[in-house]
């Protein structure tokens, strides 16, 4: 019976403890939510001992750790080498120097766009203040004053991906091209290399992650070795200029570390709004001429197809618009030039005093197809800007044919169907943002523009040489 009585007690006393330890459960997270939420209870919502209303208030964060902010310029820093001013300001203060044929100073206005356009007929063919009287060789101005307005600048060079040279090498060997010998022509590029190379920066890469922009053609400053009589300077021929990224106007196609960029042309927007409504201007205007040519002949120029392009185009009768720009008859000011190219439905685009022409891109801007006859005018030059496909955007005549008498311009061309020619018009007009440079007062907000295209492509090529090393 004793035993009985024990066994019940034992059972007691462990039923007992399981229902305290139960209830413990049970008082101990409750007790801990009441004290939380009187500690931060906000007793304003009291009123007469009655409750309004109740908001539990988070507590505040004092030396929590929080998410860190993505840096968005990481990849994309750039460092601007601050070269004595004998490379670039100084050039522009003595501007009257530097180019023996014309005085360049106007056009070094409004940061290298120049002075505005002043309109010549219906005010709507141009716009005030997004149209200027842009010098075809000032890009280096144009880009400079851009890059001072980059997002990513970084004035700690060990963070660059990137080190940006602003020397104006265009304006430079300018003032040197005629009439002063090899040495003088050279001594500002051999200066330029003997400033770079002493700095820190140059040490890292040896210099491949620098980069500058030329804004005359690739052969100005390409005389060929051990011939001082040739045309133009040394510099991008010297074995430290090989080691940077060089943008030009016109680009060397048989050089891997040279990149063609469009030329200036004459827009610049400073809104997105006013690069839409010239695109769609454009799509609206009514093209009164097959074809059209704005360049002068050069006959002392054996392989010249001049000559033979403003022959056809004369046969052509109304079908063709010729602007002869010889220098005598002042016909090609830029008003008449831009005005012949929107109303022509293809500009014709060969060769002058190199293979590449502003010319081209004023053309695009127009909406007008352009027609090539060397490879190397287009296709061979702006892999950035211009698509692969070129037959999307333009027609292509070989000079053969065309020297040899084997093709007929006006044949050709009547021979696009409506539908092709206006899918190609449509792709030119696309093109538009890309070929222009933003007004460097402002920036546009959606769209990528030469320059934007330009510095991204930069920077992937530049990370590729480090990835491989």
């Amino acid at each position: 019976m004793s035993s009985v009585k024990g066994y019940y007690k034992l059972m007691e006393k462990t039923v007992t403890g399981k229902c305290i330890n139960q209830l413990w459960s049970v008082l101990l997270p409750l007790s801990l939510f009441l004290f939380m939420s009187a500690l931060f209870f906000d007793f304003s919502g009291l009123k007469h001992g009655i409750l309004v209303s109740f908001s539990a208030k988070a507590p505040k964060n004092s030396g929590q750790i929080r998410p860190a902010v993505e840096d968005e310029c990481v990849g994309k820093y750039i460092y601007v080498h601050r070269l004595p001013s004998r490379f670039n300001d100084d050039l522009l203060k003595n501007c009257h120097a530097i180019n023996r044929w014309y005085d360049i100073c106007e056009f070094l206005e409004n940061s290298g766009l120049g002075p505005l356009l002043s309109n010549s007929g219906n005010a709507d063919d141009f716009p005030n203040n997004i149209w200027f009287a842009t010098d075809q060789f000032v890009l280096e101005v144009i880009f400079r004053t851009r890059m001072n307005q980059y997002k990513c600048l970084t004035n700690d060079s060990a963070m660059a991906s990137a080190v940006y040279v602003p020397f104006y090498a265009g304006l430079e060997i300018c003032q040197h091209l005629w009439g002063f010998n090899a040495s003088v022509r050279d001594a500002a590029a051999y200066d330029l290399i003997k400033f770079l190379v002493a700095q820190p920066e140059w040490k890292r890469m040896g210099g491949k992650d620098h980069f500058l922009v030329v804004g005359r053609v690739t052969w100005d400053f390409r005389r060929m070795p051990h011939n001082e009589s040739f045309w133009g300077s040394y510099f991008l021929r010297l074995p430290e200029s090989q080691n940077m990224t060089i943008l030009g106007i016109e680009s060397s196609h048989g050089a891997d570390n040279d990149f063609g960029v469009p030329y200036p042309t004459y827009f610049h927007p400073s809104h997105d709004s006013e690069v839409f409504e010239w695109q769609n201007r454009m799509r609206r205007k009514r093209r009164q001429f097959l074809y059209s040519f704005a360049g002068a002949d050069r006959p002392q120029d054996g392989g010249s197809i001049r000559g033979k392009i403003m022959s056809q185009c004369r046969d052509s009768g109304d079908k063709c618009k010729l602007l002869d720009c010889d220098p005598g008859k002042n016909n090609c000011k830029t008003v008449n030039v831009m005005k012949m190219f929107q109303n022509s439905s293809f500009c014709l685009q060969p060769p002058g005093d190199s293979f590449t022409r502003r010319s081209t891109f004023d053309s695009i801007l127009a909406g007008c197809i352009p027609v090539f006859f060397h490879p190397v005018s287009a296709y061979r030059q702006y892999l950035w800007h211009l698509p692969k496909e070129h037959k999307k955007y333009s027609v292509f005549i070989p000079m053969d044919y065309l020297r040899e008498g084997l093709v007929n311009i006006e044949k050709v061309l009547l021979g696009i169907s409506e539908e092709r020619m206006l899918a190609m018009r449509e792709e030119v007009i696309s093109l538009i943002p890309k070929i222009i440079y933003a007004n460097p007062s402002s920036k546009l907000e959606t769209i990528e523009d030469a320059f934007d295209i330009s510095i991204r492509e930069v920077l992937h090529r530049i990370e590729e040489m480090r990835r491989v090393g």
